[in-house]
């Protein structure tokens, strides 16, 4: 499930407590609506947009999984790299 980042409308107002007066994290299916207010008190939010970052190195993985890489050489002739 993804993780979603909130915060509150007027997080500079009195409204707002301290955990959506900043940025907070809610985790929630793509197929759920939005969150519109703050889960401890309340006060209106809105969602913002995230970074996505994705670093995975997925050769050491497969390495470390026990696979073989295959890398071509020659027309037809493959040698294992690892």
């Amino acid at each position: 499930m993804p993780i979603y980042e909130y915060q509150a409308k007027d997080h500079a107002g009195k409204k707002a407590c301290a955990h959506c007066r900043e940025r907070f994290e809610f985790i929630q299916k793509m197929s759920d609506p939005p969150l519109e207010n703050c889960p401890r008190c309340g006060a209106p939010i809105r969602k913002l947009i995230s970074r996505f970052s994705m670093n995975v190195d997925m050769d050491s993985r497969a390495k470390e999984a026990g696979m073989h890489k295959l890398v071509r050489k020659d027309k037809g002739v493959y040698e294992k790299e690892y």
